[in-house]
């Protein structure tokens, strides 16, 4: 993650010679996927190799025309990202990229101070890990255990924070960004007081980065060990997924063969019926916080011209969340049923 915007320096026309001097070169971009993968990035995501360089200039040229103030990075690599998240399709990479920007801006409790160090706390617990290899389909896998949260320690917030976090290291993979993920949710032990944290505002807010504000593509949702106020918390999430994502939901309760049919028993720890050992959160935790440069750049402030209109954005305002303030009341005394 790297360069803030640049839009003076889209064409040979901008500026003068003297002023494209004082601009640092835009890192060259070099494909890291392997011939298989180039393969399948072709054949999943319309993306051809021959017009890659093309297809990047596209989407920046966009962005210096209908969003000239969003301060995004520019560089190729980073602007790759969110072309593979929409199959090559200019104006949804497009809207993607500027919902990845408004996400964080409207969000502050998440996004601001956002680096490894803040949420080290969390990753200490072992609220969210990631598995040390790969499914049969090159996805890594992205462990979340509720469980592990105590709510009196720090805010549901922080949780998000650590999530969004690994996403963003996971996606900086090429790899990632064609394969995809998968994540592995167990909830045991999620009682009635931990679910209440978890309201129409935040799922919102949750699902909204997920599907619409974040370049990356989610292949599998596997739910371990839900309790009854699982249902709770699912009708909560429900009407905010799209059918494709919703879809790709798997619930397999305590029947740990079926988990095994979506995920291997040799890639999953012994706490899961798998052969890989021990969960250990050591590697990825020393990974992430070993990363905190890549995360020193803000892109949270968001200054979104006044002729933006056309664009459709992610901001919640004070109706949204009073809307969802009132969903949740609504939805406790489904979440006591439940539990």
């Amino acid at each position: 993650m790297s360069g803030g915007s640049d839009c003076t320096r889209t064409g040979p026309s901008a500026g003068s010679a003297s002023d494209t001097e004082l601009l640092p070169a835009r890192p060259k971009y070099v494909c890291s996927l392997s011939p298989d993968l180039v393969t399948k990035a072709r054949e999943e995501l319309q993306e051809k190799p021959e017009w890659r360089l093309r297809d990047v200039q596209a989407l920046r040229d966009m962005v210096c025309k209908d969003y000239p103030y969003l301060g995004t990075c520019l560089d190729d690599a980073f602007l790759l990202r969110f072309l593979r998240a929409r199959k090559f399709d200019y104006d949804r990479a497009l809207q993607l990229l500027v919902n990845y920007h408004t996400c964080r801006r409207s969000w502050p409790e998440v996004f601001n101070n956002l680096k490894p160090s803040a949420i080290k706390p969390v990753l200490e617990s072992g609220f969210v890990t990631v598995l040390p290899r790969l499914d049969p389909e090159g996805r890594h896998v992205v462990c979340i255990r509720p469980d592990r949260w105590t709510p009196s320690n720090y805010p549901i917030t922080e949780n998000i924070r650590a999530i969004y976090l690994t996403l963003e290291k996971l996606i900086q993979s090429e790899e990632t960004q064609v394969n995809g993920i998968v994540i592995l949710a167990d909830y045991k032990g999620v009682s009635l007081s931990k679910a209440s944290h978890f309201g129409p505002f935040v799922a919102k807010k949750v699902i909204g980065i997920l599907q619409d504000g974040f370049p990356i593509r989610i292949k599998a949702v596997n739910i371990i060990n839900e309790p009854r106020i699982f249902k709770g918390i699912f009708a909560i999430i429900k009407p905010f997924l799209k059918e494709k994502i919703a879809n790709r939901f798997f619930l397999h309760g305590c029947d740990l063969s079926s988990l095994h049919q979506n995920i291997p028993p040799v890639i999953l720890p012994e706490e899961y019926g798998g052969t890989a050992g021990k969960l250990d959160i050591s590697a990825w935790n020393e990974l992430l916080l070993a990363s905190e440069e890549d995360f020193l750049h803000d892109f949270s402030q968001l200054l979104l011209p006044c002729d933006s209109s056309p664009h459709d954005t992610l901001v919640s305002g004070d109706a949204d969340e009073k809307q969802c303030d009132d969903s949740l009341r609504g939805m406790k005394p489904q979440l006591y049923y439940c539990y």
